[in-house]
């Protein structure tokens, strides 16, 4: 299976910093760069976004080729690495086996009907960004971005206790 990345923007720079704005990665199943049509394990295509609460940009759309819905799971491996850093991936399905392992890389599948149109998928993920009705998944990767505040850390070590 080639692979081929059409785009590939860095956001942010070389440095490690901490940001105050939060940034999501989201990836959608598509053969056309406007709405989802795509299984997940046969998709041609996978576009990516870097989504905050005041817009989205698109970061990389990667193609793999057409692909058989065979059962054959070394076909996961490409789009697994493509979707290192994100946090979603929307598609109009997935298999069990493709759930489990995006979950163990920390990416959340959306099933959504085939057809559904990306820029309101891009504005509900930036509403949510800015407070309005986060979903738990996402409530869960923003926590897990913000890493563990150092007040909250304390408060939970005193909570246990100390026993010698």
């Amino acid at each position: 299976m080639a692979l081929r990345r059409h785009l590939r923007i860095l956001i942010g720079g070389i440095k490690e910093r901490r940001m105050t704005t939060p940034v999501l990665k989201a990836a959608f199943a598509t053969s056309d760069r406007h709405r989802i049509d795509q299984h997940f394990g046969t998709a041609t295509a996978l576009l990516t976004y870097a989504v905050t609460p005041d817009g989205s940009t698109v970061v990389e759309f990667a193609q793999f080729g057409d692909l058989e819905r065979d059962g054959h799971e070394d076909k996961l491996a490409a789009k697994l690495a493509v979707l290192e850093g994100c946090a979603v991936v929307y598609c109009e399905a997935v298999g069990g086996s493709a759930i489990q392992q995006l979950l163990a890389i920390g990416v959340q599948p959306i099933r959504v009907d085939s057809g559904a149109a990306i820029p309101p998928l891009l504005a509900q993920l930036q509403a949510s960004l800015r407070g309005e009705g986060a979903p738990p998944w996402l409530s869960r990767v923003l926590a897990r971005q913000r890493g563990p505040e150092r007040g909250d850390r304390f408060a939970a070590m005193e909570a246990e206790g100390w026993q010698e």
